[in-house]
């Protein structure tokens, strides 16, 4: 028994051949016998006239399809190619309108949905995406999402990573964050290290905190550097050092902008732009935070060392010493404010650094503070400056060219020295001048970088090669107090210098 379907496919083909073959002949020849033909006139069955107005109707359908196929692929392709190369599309998704590569700004949207929607105020430290919005400063600020551009100019730039920052007391669920990260598809790695600012007290110098997130979506990757608030009212964040567990090839480390060694910050002021579509947090002076990037290294005051010198020499805990301190605290304070006026900057220097690197204190004996600062910081508004201050000028020896040195009266008798350094090829040098004879000297110092640190609560700048700057200046025996030291003899990098003439005394030695 055969089949409907089949007999009706068949016959279909059947006749559709028979048309084809035959559409231009009349007749159609047909064997009755091997040796005999017989000839019929071409009549189309009932049967084929019947499948030809089918197929004809089959072909209609075909082609009706076919065309709507090809129009439906003209219209895809006009909207997701000619868009993107053209910077416009049809369509307002912004995905459709990245003219880079969307990888990058898909996971930042998707973490800043994250962020948001856990009230996490994070803000974009990104340098490359900042300087980039620092560039186009005034069409970024005035931007918003009803006239954003079609074209993604800032988020979509290639790079392997996009940095934001976090200042954690403000953070309130941090593993709930965690785990809805990892829930929207995110790779998330938590780097951990012991709380510096706890180092003082032995009992909880253990006690860990987080201090940055890599969260990994497909082939971009974004990195949340957590700040700390610190006494000195700026935000500090750790090193990133990789544990022994932690796989090497999660993203490629060496590329991170941050993390390479622990940094220091002024508390930025920050403001809300739009920036590709998206909302974001920035601080407001994008200027000066990618300034502060490659001076931003921090040292942290050696206290496990600090601790263990106070065991073997005692601390003065005399009123006269604890009086000095407290005053010399006041003056490093009111020092630091005054030339962060000026915008000059200035380092721990002689005895006072030699006080935060020992024993993380003042040393009760020096008497005075020091602070040093290179020649070509020099502002000619300096000595006015430390007047309004309260700090009448006790004595100016040198001149901007040579050995200048300025030294100012704090309260009860504790002076303020500063230092002008001079850079050579291979060294650094600072002078000094006795008032009575004239004599000069010269301090050598190899070249140093200068890095942040903590100190009596304030932020302060010390050099970076802190045991050749003191090795340098107080010898190898520098963990040893000495409570009597002649500057004129002891240091073991001075020497004479010559003397000034009599004629340039009254330019190069004044006293008050």
């Amino acid at each position: 028994m055969v089949n409907k379907g089949k007999k009706l496919n068949i016959d279909f083909f059947f006749c559709l051949f028979r048309n084809i073959v035959h559409r231009k002949q009349d007749y159609l020849f047909i064997p009755k016998d091997e040796t005999n033909w017989v000839t019929f006139q071409r009549q189309p069955s009932e049967h084929c006239r019947l499948m030809s107005r089918i197929s004809k109707n089959v072909i209609l359908v075909l082609l009706t399809l076919t065309s709507s196929a090809f129009l439906l692929f003209q219209l895809y392709y006009y909207k997701h190619y000619l868009s993107a190369k053209n910077g416009s599309g049809l369509s307002k998704s912004k995905e459709s309108r990245i003219g880079f590569d969307g990888t990058q700004w898909r996971a930042v949207k998707k973490f800043i949905m994250l962020t948001s929607s856990q009230n996490v105020p994070v803000f974009l430290i990104d340098p490359l995406i900042l300087e980039l919005i620092n560039k186009n400063f005034e069409q970024v600020k005035n931007t918003s999402h009803a006239s954003s551009t079609s074209e993604c100019k800032f988020f979509c730039v290639p790079r392997d990573f996009t940095t934001f920052a976090l200042q954690y007391q403000l953070w309130k669920n941090e593993e709930g964050w965690f785990r809805l990260a990892e829930n929207m598809g995110f790779q998330c790695l938590k780097v951990e290290s012991k709380d510096p600012r706890l180092d003082w007290i032995d009992s909880l110098s253990g006690t860990e905190i987080p201090l940055h997130y890599i969260c990994k979506l497909t082939s971009h990757a974004i990195h949340l550097v957590v700040f700390h608030e610190r006494s000195g009212n700026y935000l500090w964040h750790g090193h990133l050092r990789l544990k022994g567990h932690i796989d090497r090839k999660f993203v490629p480390f060496r590329k991170l902008q941050f993390g390479r060694y622990p940094g220091a910050f002024d508390r930025p002021e920050l403001q809300q732009i739009t920036v590709d579509g998206l909302d974001v947090l920035i601080p407001k002076d994008p200027m000066h935070f990618l300034e502060e990037i490659p001076h931003s290294r921090f040292i942290e005051c050696r206290y496990k060392e600090a601790r263990a010198f106070f065991q073997h020499y005692l601390d003065d805990n005399t009123v006269e010493a604890m009086t000095f301190q407290k005053r010399a605290k006041e003056l490093l304070q009111l020092a630091a404010k005054t030339l962060k006026k000026l915008g000059v900057r200035f380092w721990l220097s002689s005895g006072t650094c030699l006080g935060w690197y020992r024993q993380c204190s003042i040393i009760p004996y020096s008497k005075d503070v020091d602070l040093g600062i290179f020649i070509q910081d020099y502002k000619s508004d300096i000595i006015s400056a430390f007047q309004d201050a309260g700090l009448p000028l006790k004595h100016k020896f040198g001149k901007v060219e040579d050995s200048l040195e300025l030294s100012f009266q704090g309260k009860d008798d504790v002076k303020l020295d500063i230092f002008f350094f001079y850079e050579e090829t291979d060294h650094m040098w600072n002078g000094g001048t006795q008032a009575k004879t004239g004599k000069k000297f010269k301090y050598l110092f190899p070249k140093f970088t200068l890095c942040w640190t903590e100190f009596v609560d304030t932020k302060f700048r010390v050099p970076c090669e802190t045991i050749e700057y003191i090795e340098a200046n107080y010898g190898k025996t520098w963990k040893i107090p000495i409570k009597t030291w002649d500057w004129k003899r002891s240091p073991p990098n001075v020497s004479p210098n010559g003397v000034w003439p009599v004629s340039e005394w009254d330019e190069v030695i004044q006293l008050y």
